[in-house]
């Protein structure tokens, strides 16, 4: 009994923690699309993705207009979004995208996590090259019609629609399209009144590294780490 109470409470605060981080993401996502944009989703669209977002991870209606509102305030923190490339062990590549208000403290945490891996921390280039960024769009798929909404889709920048998982492991629609064309996807998705569940950008990688499950365990403990810290928004990599 004792033990079944301990793993239901290491259940209970892994799933805080991860509701903590994804709450702390999306509110970076809505302090910067208020400075750039202005606090009016309407005429914001960053900002409506990122309520979007906010909604997705059953981030509470108070938390989101609290961020809107602190957003707006004189002493709220600027953050700026900067990416990491580098490679894991095992030659596994990564990418790491941050939004921080000290770059300093974010460089040195995101150097130690490769370091410690026995992994390396490279220049800008030196990793993406071997991804492809695309703007991505996840939906509720109740009553679509996968086929007919691939062709009404395909002018506004369509690469790959199918089948996956949201935030919360329920079943979505999962549209892709180059990043480019991220505001005449939102713009056509909107025109639909088809129900964003949340959206974003997404590299993928264009090959997979296949590793054995000590190899694989090593990788993912750094992405884990990484995943982790405070500054760290997402993390990408190409181990299969």
């Amino acid at each position: 009994m004792g033990r079944m109470f301990e793993v239901r409470k290491a259940g209970m605060f892994a799933r805080y923690d991860r509701m903590a981080k994804q709450f702390s993401r999306v509110g970076k996502e809505i302090v910067i699309a208020v400075k750039a944009g202005g606090p009016d989703p309407d005429t914001n669209p960053a900002l409506r993705r990122a309520i979007q977002n906010g909604r997705s991870v059953n981030m509470p209606k108070d938390k989101i207009e609290g961020a809107i509102k602190r957003a707006l305030g004189k002493d709220t923190s600027n953050y700026d979004e900067v990416m990491y490339e580098g490679y894991a062990p095992h030659g596994v590549a990564v990418i790491v995208e941050t939004a921080t208000d000290n770059i300093v403290r974010t460089v040195a945490n995101v150097r130690a996590a490769f370091n410690k891996a026995d992994g390396s921390l490279g220049t800008t280039g030196s990793v993406s090259f071997q991804f492809t960024k695309y703007a991505v769009f996840k939906l509720d798929p109740t009553d679509l019609d996968e086929e007919e909404l691939e062709l009404e889709l395909i002018d506004a920048g369509l690469e790959e629609l199918g089948q996956g998982t949201g935030e919360n492991d329920e079943d979505v629609l999962v549209i892709r399209a180059s990043f480019g064309e991220f505001g005449t996807m939102q713009k056509a998705l909107e025109e639909r009144n088809l129900k964003v569940l949340s959206s974003g950008s997404e590299w993928v990688p264009q090959n997979l590294i296949e590793l054995g499950e000590e190899q694989a365990e090593q990788v993912l403990k750094m992405v884990a780490k990484l995943e982790a810290d405070e500054d760290v928004q997402t993390v990408f990599h190409n181990l299969q």
